[in-house]
């Protein structure tokens, strides 16, 4: 049993997120805390001259809409929005709140991944406490 649970959601991953949440109120223990944290990753500052300047701000309420949305039948999960780089942020999070778990999902690597690595796969090498990923 765990009393500070980190879960990472990607929101485009409904309902591996869902599972996630759902496995992790299984593994709470009383009185524990669940943190459901999205990170969105910025817009490179070489591709922010061509696109509007309100997209990534339309892309954060996006994902605080999405991220209320997912968490409506999940009673007493705290949300948090994150900027900056997936793994790191994660990571970050878990350090702030004193996680002692983290979940997150994984796929099947494909090509890209195979060299570069998947976010999950940075967390797993890096993280300072337990990491429970689910494919």
């Amino acid at each position: 049993m765990y009393k500070s649970i980190l879960v990472a959601i990607a929101l485009d991953h409904g309902d591996a997120a869902k599972a996630l949440l759902d496995r992790a109120k299984q593994l709470l223990e009383p009185g524990g805390t669940i943190r459901a944290v999205n990170v969105v990753e910025p817009i490179p500052a070489y591709v922010t001259a061509e696109i509007p300047p309100d997209l990534f701000m339309n892309q954060s309420g996006r994902a605080e809409k999405d991220m209320h949305d997912l968490l409506a039948g999940y009673e007493g999960v705290v949300p948090e929005i994150r900027v900056g780089g997936a793994a790191a942020e994660i990571m970050a999070a878990a350090e702030e709140h004193g996680s002692d778990l983290i979940m997150i999902a994984s796929h099947k690597p494909g090509f890209s991944t195979y060299f570069i690595g998947s976010t999950a796969a940075r967390v797993v090498r890096h993280a300072q406490c337990s990491v429970l990923v689910s494919r």
